[in-house]
């Protein structure tokens, strides 16, 4: 229990430090549950940190990934933006495990309402507790997007 009030502080005071532009949840396939606390912080024009907090029955995982590229896109007259990023991903629980991610994704900012919506692939690479590679999954984010 202490864990996961200290991820949840240290995800909370990161949040107001940094000015988090967008909070939200993500769904699908990520590194501690099928749920979690989604955000993301500007470093700059077209990078960005996306994190992750969930947790399971047996597990709570935190990821932090560095989204390098973001660039924009047109489809008609909606703009896309694409990510591409990697990072460290940490579960700590009934067994401990740390590695790396990869992302890549597509996200929609709606220009009415503060919102976005996303959709990522996120393989992963396991380094301690067990060595594997998974291929991960699909993940849907939604979000809700502070502007100043």
């Amino acid at each position: 229990m202490r864990r996961i009030l200290l991820a949840i502080t240290l995800i909370a005071g990161i949040s107001f430090g940094a000015k988090a532009q967008e909070l939200g949840a993500r769904f699908g396939d990520i590194r501690g549950g099928d749920v979690s606390v989604d955000a993301v912080f500007s470093t700059g024009e077209f990078s960005r940190i996306h994190t992750n907090l969930g947790s399971t029955v047996n597990q709570v995982a935190v990821a932090a990934l560095w989204d390098f590229k973001y660039r924009p896109f047109q489809i008609e007259n909606e703009t896309f933006y694409w990510y591409l990023g990697a990072g460290p991903f940490l579960g700590i629980g009934n067994n401990f495990s740390l590695g790396i991610v990869g992302e890549i994704g597509v996200e929609y900012q709606f220009s009415g309402a503060p919102l976005a919506f996303g959709v990522d692939w996120r393989p992963g690479y396991r380094l301690i507790d067990d060595v594997d590679f998974s291929v991960g999954g699909i993940s849907l984010n939604l979000r809700y997007v502070f502007r100043d």
